[in-house]
């Protein structure tokens, strides 16, 4: 959702905020999510803030609801809204047995009554199926219980509406729960929102939202890792790739070189330092998720630092190394020749940082399978190596030869 211009806005324009306060979760005594705390952390936080918009819009507090059918009544009129609309769920996330359906339990639901008083997941997916793209946010700070765990591992996520951008956690039931009474997700989305002049996008706040949270292992982030926003076509995940093949390939001992492990950034709001989770999920096999929260750092680093600055470059030699983690050789060769090329613009060409950045480009070319992504690299990659006097003339004089049989040109010496 983009903030709308002053002066522009009419009845049609009207917005809304929805906040639904679920059962609370607990275990062996212990409070994992308090829901009406969350929406009263909520209500602090001005409508025009939360929709990202100036237009007028209303806001409807649900805590304490019992019966679903009151639920869906305030859902439907809040998806009637022709403005922004923000649905905000916090709560217990169960599973009917019976009707093998996904619920958030509101007051008062038990394991046998759950049908009866809980809301079925499948009408929030319903109301909000029919709203506009663009138009919708839904922000989810949830814990599952033992019965509807297993049920999202099987599905592979939370179903979400498909018109809406979804944000948010779902903890796993064996959370012994936080310290403090807003829980960790929703206390850090609410403080990005305050910390930052400029309201950051969904994704940004998400991002940094879990990157500051501390979340028990195992918790699921939304988007899923199949909805995440797709990244330009040399940011996709490829399959893994082999080692070139070809008549005359580098050897691999003779490129003694490994990708150096990115330079730590400055955090880019203080106080929070994302790479251990993001690092977190890629050494567990969620590239995706680790690219996508990296990405968003990085876009809020060239909107504070700029596109040029040091910060800028070393989040792209995190993305560059998330890339080389994921096997997307294509795009860890395209990162770090970027990367080289932007410290070769303020570094001495025998900088540690320039080598370091040649090195990860070099290895990652090496490892590309597609002679023809490595033919389209190769070309810059002989250019950011040829600027650097220093590296080792065989380093270069290898490459010169890959690329010599990638253009089917083979040296005769």
């Amino acid at each position: 959702m983009h903030i709308d211009e002053p002066g522009q806005h009419s009845s049609q324009q009207r917005g809304h905020v929805l906040l639904i306060a679920g059962d609370a979760a607990v275990r062996r005594r212990a409070v994992q999510v308090a829901p009406s705390a969350n929406l009263a952390a909520l209500g602090l936080v001005p409508a025009s803030v939360l929709l990202n918009s100036h237009a007028p819009s209303d806001t409807t507090y649900l805590d304490g609801a019992r019966d679903p059918n009151t639920v869906l009544m305030r859902l439907r009129a809040a998806a009637a809204t022709p403005g922004p609309l923000l649905v905000y769920l916090s709560g217990r996330l169960t599973f009917d047995r019976r009707g093998r359906d996904l619920h958030l339990a509101l007051a008062g639901s038990t394991a046998s009554t759950v049908r009866y008083t809980a809301l079925p997941w499948e009408w929030l997916v319903t109301e909000l199926r029919p709203r506009p793209a663009g138009l919708t946010t839904v922000v989810l700070d949830l814990v599952a219980d033992k019965a509807a765990w297993p049920v999202l591992a099987e599905l592979g996520g939370l179903p979400v509406p498909a018109a809406a951008e979804t944000y948010g956690v779902v903890v796993p039931p064996a959370f012994t729960g936080g310290e403090n009474a807003v829980s960790s997700y929703t206390r850090h989305w609410i403080d990005q929102l305050r910390r930052n002049p400029t309201r950051p996008s969904g994704v940004q706040l998400h991002a940094f939202a879990v990157g500051a949270a501390a979340l028990p292992p195992g918790t699921m982030t939304l988007p899923a890792t199949r909805a995440l926003s797709a990244p330009a076509e040399h940011q996709q995940r490829g399959r893994v790739e082999e080692p070139v093949r070809s008549a005359h390939p580098v050897p691999a001992a003779a490129v003694a070189v490994v990708p150096a492990r990115a330079q730590a950034p400055v955090p880019a709001v203080p106080g929070q330092d994302p790479r251990p989770h993001i690092h977190a999920l890629a050494t567990s096999g969620r590239h995706h998720e680790a690219a996508t929260l990296a990405q968003a750092w990085e876009q809020h680093v060239l909107q504070i630092h700029g596109y040029t600055s040091p910060e800028a470059t070393e989040w792209a030699e995190i993305r560059a190394d998330l890339a080389r983690m994921a096997g997307n050789y294509r795009s860890a060769t395209q990162l770090w020749i970027g990367a080289g090329r932007s410290r070769l613009a303020r570094q001495s060409p025998d900088a540690p940082e320039v080598l370091a950045a040649a090195a990860g480009a070099l290895y990652c070319w090496t490892q590309l399978k597609d002679e023809a992504a490595a033919r389209e690299a190769g070309l810059e990659l002989l250019r950011l190596l040829d600027a650097l006097p220093s590296l080792e003339p065989r380093l270069l004089r290898l490459t010169r030869q890959r690329m010599e049989v990638l253009n089917g040109t083979p040296s005769q010496c």
